[in-house]
């Protein structure tokens, strides 16, 4: 069946021939044991809803299997045949050019290339997925193919409810995923709701289909890692510092190409041997090690000739830390990106075990399994303390490192009950970026063509240039490393999977290159439409006190009325589809995310969305940034309210301490 047709037939009226096991894929691990034998019935119930009764012998003794072999459905034999990539937007079979779109966002999540554990539907930080499993995709991507601009696609935690007529401004797709009474929200909750069938973590961009491989990661992780340097040193050359973080895999290998563009040696350290290989093959780290003496040699010569070059430790990195204190070596710039928001399915590799001992202890004794991370963290803890008392310094990248540290038992809170390290969010990105507006806007280019991708490059670029003329003090410093960032984006290979970019700015730069993009796209000089979209780690559609609300000091870091209003305003505003899920870059249950993708077509409509829903999607964060008293926002909304007529935001009145001081004691 050609690929057309395969996508409109959704779940075949046949049994699809059964595929080997293919081990040349990274896999997700083993799940925990957790469904009693009538929830193992009910899951097998669950699973068969989607097939027709003639087939529910064969499928159910296959899932079964499956069930107890992996620990959920995955339904392998329902796998598609084709290969799995973003295909240009006119090759979907589509009657409307926003489904179309959708598609091929869909299909760049589940590319092998892209993928952490495509054949699992699995993204990205161990499992974060796009759905539960492949009779979802299939069906969802059948009601894409006949879906109008007046229908609606419904999705419940990776299921397609159905589609539904609404009207032409209304969003193609509405996505929730883990949305979990919270009542019933403890992770062996979630195990069990996930293996039922009933519902699933998705990440944030997995599951709203806006993940374009490393590059975001990489953006703000260069971003992070420029600033962490100019908190050792105003100079703002890099060369000859060394920045040590772990994890190639669920993360997506982010690290060693944002230390190479920041102008570091870097060393990343991976326990599997499968996403190592994959990076270095990809060319996002530049050499590999597993002998620590021949590592640190090659290090030290790095440092002395100021080389820009990113090193790969295949091993465990509470080993690679220890050997630094043992060995007295500086290290100036130290973090962690392992997917310790899943720290018991596979986010974290514990020290002692070799990576093939983990994944069978894991799956077949858990709390040992859950004993040996919390052992490790603790020793790992440990060795980053000498590390920044002789002078590192180390910030949590926003996975959980600190929250799992600290619920080990290791030696990471201060007197006072707070982290001894920050957040990268509460130090850096928070104060200097998400308070100003800036963050992590997104966009692909449909037709898959290198040429619109450099072409929607240099618009913004032109962009960006015109409004750093005449932006205010506060946010030069953004605007410089965001135009350096885009001037360099091709030469630094940053694509993987869709023609796709990322830039961090702020409403006023959002809008002028979205504009700009949509008038290209009119005139031709850009050949299709462009899916605008926007990572989690931003301004407004995040609420977790972990990360993105870190850096909010009035008790509300824990409420998540930003990222709900956030979702339900973009999908009156113009987005082509909105997503709210319980659970993002922290873990499922830490965190609440509102998402959006939007497509650009040329057209008057695009121009009035953009207008109305760029604007909204990044200042609901700055109002609200700017009622926690962040002082940045304050600034940044007083002038987006003179910059912008209808706008009147409620802003706050400053208690003087002394006086609050005199009252409370």
């Amino acid at each position: 069946m050609e690929f057309r047709e395969e996508i409109m037939a959704g779940i075949p009226d046949y049994l699809p021939e059964l595929q080997e096991y293919d081990l040349n894929v990274s896999h997700a691990p083993k799940r925990k044991e957790i469904l009693t034998t009538d929830q193992k019935k009910l899951a097998l119930k669950n699973a068969l809803r989607y097939f027709d009764p003639k087939f529910h012998a064969v499928l159910a003794k296959e899932f079964a299997e499956e069930l107890e072999k992996y620990g959920r459905i995955y339904m392998y034999r329902y796998r598609p045949t084709y290969k799995m990539y973003a295909r240009p937007i006119e090759e979907y079979p589509a009657k409307c050019e926003q489904a179309a779109a959708i598609m091929l966002m869909i299909q760049n999540n589940l590319d092998p290339a892209v993928a952490q554990h495509p054949h699992e539907l699995i993204t990205y930080g161990g499992n974060g997925a796009v759905f539960q499993n492949w009779a979802q995709y299939r069906l969802a991507m059948k009601y894409l193919s006949e879906m109008t601009d007046e229908q609606t696609l419904v999705m419940y935690s990776g299921h397609p409810m159905g589609l539904f007529p609404s009207h032409k401004d209304a969003p193609r797709v509405v996505v929730t995923n883990g949305m979990v009474i919270p009542n019933y929200s403890k992770p062996d909750d979630w195990e069990r709701f996930n293996a039922l069938g009933v519902s699933q973590y998705g990440q944030m961009t997995a599951g709203s289909y806006m993940y374009i491989g490393p590059q975001g990661i990489v953006h703000g992780t260069t971003i992070t890692v420029l600033n962490a340097g100019r908190k050792l040193s105003k100079n703002s050359d890099l060369g000859g510092r060394l920045f040590v973080t772990a994890g190639l895999g669920g993360m997506s290998g982010a690290q060693p190409k944002a230390g190479n563009i920041a102008g570091v040696v870097s060393i990343t350290a991976e326990v599997n041997p499968a996403a190592t290989d994959k990076r270095h093959s990809q060319g996002w780290v530049d050499e590999v090690y597993s002998d620590l003496d021949l590592l640190m040699a090659r290090v030290q010569k790095a440092r002395e000739n100021k080389e820009v070059v990113s090193f790969a430790y295949q091993g465990n990195v509470v080993d690679l830390w220890e050997y630094m204190v043992e060995h007295n070596i500086q290290v100036d710039l130290g973090s962690d990106q392992t997917s310790l928001h899943n720290p018991w399915a596979g986010g974290y590799y514990p020290v002692g075990l070799t990576f093939e001992e983990s994944q069978k202890m894991m799956a077949e004794d858990p709390e040992q399994f859950k004993e040996k991370v919390q052992e490790s963290l603790r020793r790992h803890v440990a060795a980053v303390n000498k590390l920044s008392e002789r002078g590192m310094y180390f910030f949590d990248y926003g996975n959980a490192f600190l929250l799992e540290s600290s619920r080990a038992g290791a030696d990471i809170m201060k007197a006072d009950g707070t982290f001894r390290y920050p957040s990268y969010v509460q130090d850096i990105m928070g104060p200097m970026c998400f308070d100003y507006g800036f963050g992590p806007f997104r966009w692909v280019c449909t037709s898959g063509k290198a040429e619109d991708l450099d072409t929607s490059d240099r618009i913004a670029m032109e962009v960006l240039e015109e409004i750093a003329n005449n932006s205010p003090e506060e946010i030069q410093q953004q605007m410089h490393d965001n135009i350096t960032w885009i001037k360099g984006a091709k030469e630094n290979q940053l694509v993987v999977g869709s023609q796709a970019r990322i830039l961090y700015a702020d409403a006023e730069g959002r809008t002028k290159i979205a504009a700009a993009f949509n008038q290209a796209i009119k005139e031709g000089r850009i050949s299709a439409p462009i899916v605008l979209g926007r990572d989690h780690h931003d301004v407004s559609g995040t609420d977790s006190p972990f990360r993105e609300t870190s850096n909010f000091y009035d008790g509300s870091s824990f409420t998540a009325d930003m990222a709900v209003h956030n979702c339900i305003g973009d999908s009156f505003r113009g987005a082509t589809w909105v997503s709210i899920h319980n659970g993002g870059g922290v873990g499922w249950g830490e965190v609440m995310n509102g998402g959006f993708g939007m497509v650009i077509d040329g057209s008057a409509d695009s121009d009035r969305h953009i207008k109305e829903m760029l604007l909204w999607d990044v200042n609901n964060g700055i109002a609200r940034r700017s009622w926690a008293r962040n002082e940045g926002a304050m600034h940044a909304i007083q002038r987006e309210m003179d910059r912008t007529p209808g706008l009147k935001v409620t802003l706050p009145n400053i208690a003087d301490e002394e006086m609050i001081k005199s009252v409370i004691g």
